[in-house]
């Protein structure tokens, strides 16, 4: 069996977790590998695509930004990710880093694959493609300034929705918790198939967040009066500007990211401890 692990190193203990699982994995007999531009004796190397393609498993190390960066590229050689969580939240991650020893499991094969869907977005200018994505969280319609107010009108099978808002925010189920979260949207179990339309900061009361099924297709344009710049935001990132002519395509991927899970910690479970975790850090702040 082989394993590809790919940590983000900025991450507090991760580089010490990569020593730890280097020297679990040849116990366990399984062949451990890292990028290339990664040192560490416990490790074969190779380049990071590459790995993608020989690894039979791919371990993150880091935050959800971490799982979400690498799932997405997993996910395009149909390959299973597990994250070990070095970040602050970890949702997405099933074990933190003092349960390494969890990971021999991998080899064994005791463990479930949880299949997330993702979104893809295409942009279109002229009827033109200028651009395509794939998103594992949410993908959000945002100025570039604070509290600068946009225009965004939301078509579900030929009826819009206007909203005049900060924002709006795409997301998955998998990204419920994240941005659409703290914008007032619904948690949903990762589970489900559908996507959920929210908006950010609203100026009207009556704007609510829509829950849609996985089939439908979102059309979306934007504009500022002020002439504000708007842009796409994929996962976090920014992906690209957004013209009062820009159409943008939001419809399920072909591609779902699978995610291991090495214990019997639920959705639920893990939701109600990271709340209770992430109250506590708030008090003894």
């Amino acid at each position: 069996m082989k394993v590809a692990v790919l940590p983000n190193l900025d991450k507090k203990g991760s580089a010490v977790t990569v020593e730890r699982i280097g020297v679990f994995f040849k116990e366990q007999g399984i062949e451990a590998y890292l990028p290339d531009n990664i040192c560490c004796d416990k490790y074969e190397h190779l380049p990071e695509e590459e790995l993608y393609k020989i690894a039979d498993i791919i371990v993150t190390i880091g935050g959800d930004g971490t799982i979400i960066r690498y799932a997405k590229r997993a996910a395009v050689d149909n390959k299973p990710i597990v994250g070990i969580n070095a970040g602050r939240m970890g949702y997405l991650a099933n074990i933190e880093q003092n349960e390494y020893k969890l990971l021999s499991k991998l080899k064994t094969g005791e463990y479930d694959i949880e299949k997330r869907m993702m979104l893809n977005i295409k942009l279109y200018e002229n009827g033109k493609e200028v651009g395509n994505f794939n998103a594992l969280n949410d993908a959000v319609i945002t100025s570039g300034y604070i509290s600068r107010i946009i225009d965004v009108s939301a078509s579900v099978d030929g009826d819009s929705i206007s909203y005049r808002a900060d924002g709006l925010i795409v997301s998955t189920p998998t990204g419920s918790t994240a941005y659409s979260m703290s914008a007032g949207g619904p948690i949903i179990d990762p589970l489900t198939e559908n996507f959920c339309i929210t908006p950010i900061c609203s100026h009207s009361l009556s704007a609510k967040p829509i829950l849609l099924s996985a089939e439908r297709t979102v059309k979306l344009k934007a504009f500022s009066k002020k002439r504000t710049d708007i842009f796409l935001i994929v996962d976090g990132r920014r992906a690209a500007p957004v013209k009062p002519y820009t159409d943008i395509i939001v419809s399920r991927s072909e591609r779902s990211v699978q995610l291991i899970r090495l214990n019997n910690r639920s959705f639920y479970k893990t939701l109600s401890f990271k709340f209770t975790d992430s109250r506590s850090m708030n008090v003894e702040k």
